[in-house]
């Protein structure tokens, strides 16, 4: 048997002393969170849907928590500012980002000089939402389905033009690889912003545009644009009548998400039990319909799930945006 001489017990005492102190700490940080209000980064302008879904959710984390979920907009450079502040930030959960597909899956492929790594530095929380993306043409366009406008877009080389919110926007993207794999020949018109796109669409001067359904949806039902598909994997639960892109052309998705992310690092304690406030507040029937309003269908994901997506999402898009030819510009 091993005996231990009273002075190597107080060494040992001695030395496993900060290690139990910052265990301490760090269980009286979970217990006590948030120890003050929450920044809650919106990296886009105020009034889009990801502010909206920032803002809807803040109010049932406030009563879950105890503490306001502040919502703070730093706009610029594609989401990179808002992003690039919060994977600066502590990770103790009290600065969280709203980020989306565009930030975190596309921009280290479409741009110089990021300021971070969109699936490295940062810890997945959770999965919030999908945004209902559609394709519409104008009326003008003698197609009323995916295959129609194919064969009409074929017999029509060169003559059709798509609109975008500018080159590497989700529109340019799915457009461009809607395209490629349809095997058509149309001209990319990108536009400063997505309001002028849909605008232009809506006029007759771009024929097709892929776009989230809060751009859309009304000029649809309106009588001003024809809605030929939805973007996503599935049909979504929101339009379930109408079809996919993929049913005509199989493994074509783009399915344009929002999630909420901390800082690299997060405790797994920590992430968990903000993952189960938010998962809670989207099932609510007040942010559901609020979402839905306005074309966001909310989901519930673990911290993995979102990892994986975000993981999967990374690696497509690069591939995409490399096969595709999009040149790398400044943020």
């Amino acid at each position: 048997m091993t005996r231990f001489h009273p002075s190597r017990r107080a060494a040992l005492s001695l030395m496993a002393a900060p290690a139990i102190l910052a265990l301490t700490r760090a269980a009286r940080a979970q217990g006590s969170y948030p120890s003050r209000p929450v920044n809650v980064i919106v990296p886009w302008a105020p009034g889009g849907s990801t502010d909206i879904l920032a803002r809807v959710l803040a109010e049932p984390l406030r009563l879950a928590f105890g503490q306001p979920f502040v919502v703070e907009n730093r706009s610029g450079a594609s989401g990179n500012i808002g992003s690039a502040h919060v994977a600066r930030s502590a990770p103790d959960g009290q600065t969280l980002l709203v980020g989306s597909m565009s930030t975190h899956a596309m921009n280290d492929a479409l741009f110089n000089n990021m300021p971070f790594n969109g699936a490295e530095d940062f810890t997945p929380v959770a999965l919030l939402a999908y945004v209902l993306n559609t394709m519409v043409v104008h009326p003008s366009v003698p197609a009323n389905t995916v295959p129609e406008f194919i064969a009409y877009a074929k017999a029509n080389p060169g003559k059709l033009a798509y609109a975008s919110a500018g080159s590497g926007s989700t529109n340019h993207l799915s457009a461009a690889m809607f395209a490629q794999m349809a095997g058509l020949d149309m001209v990319h018109v990108p536009y400063r912003g997505g309001a002028p796109a849909t605008m232009d669409t809506v006029a007759g001067q771009c024929q097709l545009f892929f776009s989230a359904g809060t751009q859309t949806l009304e000029h649809v039902r309106n009588g001003r644009l024809k809605l030929l598909a939805v973007t996503e994997e599935k049909r979504s639960a929101l339009l379930p009548e109408v079809p996919t892109v993929g049913e005509t052309l199989p493994g074509y998705e783009m399915a344009v998400w929002y999630g909420a992310l901390g800082p690299k690092g997060m405790p797994a304690a920590l992430t968990d039990r903000l993952n189960a406030e938010m998962n809670k507040a989207l099932m609510l029937p007040d942010v559901k319909g609020k979402m839905a309003s306005i074309g966001v269908e909310v989901v519930n994901e673990t911290p993995a799930a979102f990892a994986e997506r975000l993981r999967l999402d990374t690696a497509k898009w690069h591939k995409v945006i490399r096969d595709l030819g999009i040149d790398r510009t400044d943020a």
